[in-house]
């Protein structure tokens, strides 16, 4: 069977880690090693996995490295130990036990597929989507498939996607090794969209398995980005925009976009409240003129 590396990136979220890993412990696939990525938290993460989960290793990165920079810490260990699939899958997740056996199985059906991701539900809502894979519109515009739909078996059979939810990328290491390995100037927030974009530019493909369901606890119905959030999703898209030479109509208007919102929350009067957004939205498009990535400045 092939050898599967399960990568779980935490900071500060013990109990999710932990009931994240009891999901895992479940799956009855036989060739798999899970590592947890602790990114310096201070909660005792680290010390909690290892006591409950003797068969994880544990990886303290040394600080806050973020989604790309802390997720290749992993990657260069799965190439290191010779797997043949790696696996990204975000902390405040719990899986069905079949979840990796049905992406394994559809991966090795088909050569030509770099990326895979499973259908995605909402933790406090288990019968509503919260990902159906990834578009790309013409304006480069992103969206999740099947975004809070009831699921009425609308996705019964595997399909293609643009990309993956980044809460959990199956990605085939041959493809690692061809196309790079996450981004770390976007820190978190669009490098799962790079990573597939690059994967599809050299000839392959993704695709979303509906069989492999896993539950969400992030980006619920009610999720209120903080003013961090929206500075690193205006900075980052503009930087994929650019990156990818997605041309001059789409960066302008993406960047016309981000002004009529910052005017919005700076003239109306209903939108005094998100003077904090706004500020962050206007650093964010300073510091992508600027060439300012990594890490956020606050």
């Amino acid at each position: 069977m092939p050898k599967v590396c399960v990568l779980i990136l935490n900071r500060d979220r013990r109990d999710d880690t932990l009931a994240c890993l009891a999901s895992l412990r479940q799956s009855p696939y036989p060739n798999l090693e899970v590592v947890l990525l602790d990114n310096a938290s201070s909660d005792g993460t680290a010390a909690a996995v290892r006591a409950a989960f003797a068969e994880v290793t544990v990886i303290e990165t040394g600080g806050n490295l973020g989604y790309a920079a802390g997720n290749n810490v992993g990657l260069e260990r799965a190439r290191r130990k010779g797997a043949d699939y790696v696996l990204l899958l975000n902390e405040d997740t719990v899986v069905d036990p079949a979840f990796i056996g049905h992406l394994v199985e559809a991966a090795q059906a088909r050569p030509e597929l770099a990326f895979l991701g499973p259908l995605v539900y909402h933790h406090d809502e288990p019968a509503v989507i919260q990902s159906a894979g990834g578009l790309i519109a013409p304006d480069w515009r992103t969206y999740h498939r099947g975004q809070n739909e009831p699921d009425r078996g609308q996705f019964g059979l595997p399909f293609e996607a643009d990309w993956v939810s980044g809460c959990s990328i199956f990605m085939r290491m041959t493809v690692v090794d061809r196309v790079g390995m996450l981004d770390p100037a976007f820190f978190i927030y669009s490098e799962e969209v790079d990573w597939c974009v690059r994967a599809r530019r050299a000839g392959f493909v993704g695709l979303v398995v509906p069989a492999a369901r896993i539950w969400h606890k992030g980006v619920r119905r009610d999720y209120s980005p903080s003013p961090r959030v929206t500075y690193l999703s205006a900075r980052n898209h503009l930087r994929l925009l650019h990156k990818h030479r997605a041309g001059a109509r789409a960066l302008l208007g993406a960047m016309a976009g981000d002004l009529r919102t910052l005017a919005s929350w700076s003239i109306r009067p209903r939108w005094r409240g998100q003077r904090a957004h706004r500020d962050a939205l206007a650093r964010a498009m300073v510091d992508f003129c600027r060439g300012s990535f990594g890490p956020p400045p606050f």
